[in-house]
C-alpha cells in the first residue's frame, strides 16, 4: 500500500508494524469481498479466503513486494540510479522482512475475518466438539 512510512520502526519494529498494517487489511478485505460478493455469487469459502488473500497483498504489501522483486531481478546500470531507488524505499536493509511480515499478516488476517464473518469457527469448533 502506498502510505508514507516514515512514522515507521526499522528492522524487526518495523516488520510488526507492516504486519499488523497487513493484519487489519485482511480483515477489512474479506468482510468486503464476503459480503459484495462471496454471498451473493454463491462462492465456496476456499475462492472467498484465496480472492481476499491476493486482494489483501496487493492492498496492503504490493509495494514493498514490488521493491524486493525490483531490486532482485532489474540489473542497476549505474550507482546513482541505485541510491535513486534504495532512498525511494523506507528501510531497505529489512524489506525481504517487512514483505515476510506483510505475507504472514495478510494470511491471518483473511484467517480471522473468514472465523468472525462466516461463522467458520463455529463450524470448525463443532467439528472438533462432535468427534
Amino acid at each position: 500500500m502506498p502510505y508514507d512510512r516514515s512514522w515507521m520502526g526499522y528492522g524487526i519494529d518495523g516488520a510488526l508494524e507492516a504486519g499488523g498494517i497487513a493484519l487489519l487489511v485482511g480483515i477489512v478485505i474479506y468482510l468486503l469481498v464476503r459480503f459484495l460478493f462471496g454471498k451473493s455469487g454463491g462462492w465456496s469459502a476456499g475462492k472467498e479466503l484465496s480472492i481476499a488473500y491476493v486482494l489483501t497483498l496487493v492492498v496492503a504489501g504490493g509495494e514493498d513486494m514490488w521493491n524486493l522483486f525490483y531490486f532482485n531481478v532489474v540489473p542497476m546500470q549505474s550507482t546513482t540510479l541505485l541510491r535513486l531507488k534504495l532512498a525511494a524505499v523506507h528501510d531497505p536493509d529489512a524489506i525481504g522482512l517487512r514483505v515476510l511480515f506483510e505475507l504472514v499478516g495478510a494470511l491471518i488476517g483473511v484467517c480471522i475475518g473468514w472465523a468472525l464473518f462466516s461463522g467458520g469457527f463455529k463450524r470448525l469448533m463443532g467439528h472438533v466438539r462432535g468427534s
